[in-house]
């Protein structure tokens, strides 16, 4: 506890406001398809977040490593405390618009574009090499703990006194986090191999090449693209779904939400408590085929809100366990001061299939899923899926169980290829 006394105070202010800021996005998606009844139009709110962080993520790890930190983490908070405080005017002025949300989110998505990078590299300084496993299991826990709160709180206030008391919610609970850190959180100086004469194109060639030199680290990256572009065309179907069958609803995506909260939280306590596998890569390849090959079908051929449950159970659980062993290869691997420029390559070559994922299912969903289910009331696809709104979501889940399923057979293949995997 005394050797992570820091990073324990600031994983969990920041884990609270998370919390917060995770309920202001869930609420936003309820109160955009609530009133739109577009799938394409919930998950532009993603695209436009994630857009800048793809855009700009190569160039933030380089600007991180000659930033201050601490200083980058609060200005960034700052700026998107600033943004959420916008929405509630808004909203008390009834002149609240999807336009406005995408808008807000651009901002905030170019925020976490500069401070994940300067919080990754913050967790690393703070923490001593044999605990990396035990601190990302508590990351894991926190977002555990989040996803089974964030469904339950947010619908709650949102039901009961709208969505200007979540986000007074999320204002609170940002004042604890940027206090602490400002006034109770020393982060230790990074060493530097960054010349602050050297231009933002060579430190960024710098990080491509580390990532060139080392193939597994590269491909294990775009395993989790193509695995991220599967999981945000998940993301962009799961609320069209379950909020348009005429057993779903709120409460239901609220529920559903809540055991993918407590399946990743119970992986979490595991990773925390396990040994290391004997191969690290292989326990990666591992979670993600349980992963892949169990939810989506269980959405796409249930028919009953216990059967999502029991998929969101499955397909979660081994995702904790996934990203621990993730995060000790990469912490291990990468030197601290290359760090935060082979992060935000890793950010841009790791990311930018999730706005990709949530346009297409938008897309999908609207313009071709629902459109082909509507027309074809009967006979074995309507048995499979079921009929009405909805349906063409559940399809849509099908064809995501497929391809996740096939992206992790390959790359256990091409992953297998490297001899030197061994010392994972």
């Amino acid at each position: 506890m005394k050797n992570l006394r820091s990073y324990i105070i600031l994983w969990a202010t920041q884990s609270l406001s998370a919390l917060g800021s995770g309920m202001t996005s869930y609420a936003l998606v309820l109160w955009l398809y609530l009133n739109s009844g577009s799938a394409l139009k919930t998950a532009m709110l993603s695209i436009c977040s994630y857009a800048p962080y793809v855009l700009m993520s190569i160039f933030a790890g380089t600007l991180s490593d000659r930033w201050d930190k601490k200083k980058t983490m609060l200005a960034c908070d700052l700026i998107a405390a600033l943004s959420t405080v916008a929405v509630l005017v808004l909203i008390k002025t009834n002149s609240l618009h999807p336009w406005h949300l995408y808008l807000i989110n651009a901002v905030n998505g170019l925020m976490n574009t500069v401070q994940q990078p300067a919080s990754e590299v913050a967790a690393t300084l703070l923490t001593p090499k044999e605990y990396y496993q035990k601190t990302s299991g508590l990351r894991s826990f926190s977002q555990s703990l989040n996803s089974i709160l964030t469904p339950i709180i947010a619908t709650a206030l949102f039901s009961l006194a709208g969505i200007g008391a979540v986000i007074a919610v999320d204002l609170s609970t940002f004042g604890i986090a940027f206090l602490t850190l400002a006034l109770f959180i020393k982060i230790p100086e990074a060493p530097s191999l960054v010349e602050r004469k050297e231009s933002l194109l060579s430190a960024l060639r710098a990080g491509l090449k580390w990532l060139k030199d080392n193939p597994l680290i590269l491909k294990l990256i775009l395993f989790l693209s193509c695995i991220n572009l599967v999981a945000s065309t998940y993301d962009a179907a799961l609320p069209a779904m379950i909020l348009s069958k005429q057993n779903g609803g709120q409460t239901v995506l609220g529920i559903v939400n809540t055991c993918v909260g407590v399946a990743t939280l119970v992986g979490s306590v595991l990773v925390t408590f396990l040994p290391a596998p004997n191969n690290r890569v292989n326990a990666i390849c591992a979670a993600l085929f349980i992963s892949m090959s169990t939810e989506n079908y269980m959405l796409a051929l249930g028919k009953a809100p216990a059967i999502w449950c029991v998929g969101a159970i499955l397909g979660w659980i081994a995702i904790p366990y996934m990203n621990a062993n993730m995060d000790v290869i990469f912490r291990s691997e990468i030197p601290t001061q290359m760090q935060g420029r082979v992060y935000s390559c890793r950010n841009t070559l790791q990311f930018f299939t999730i706005p990709i994922g949530f346009l297409l299912g938008g897309m999908l969903t609207d313009k071709v899923f629902e459109p082909f289910m509507a027309d074809n009331t009967s006979g074995l696809i309507s048995a499979l899926f079921g009929e009405g709104k909805g349906s063409g979501a559940a399809m849509l889940f099908f064809v995501i169980g497929v391809s996740g399923t096939l992206v992790c057979v390959l790359f256990t293949a091409l992953l297998r290829e490297h001899s030197w995997s061994e010392k994972y």
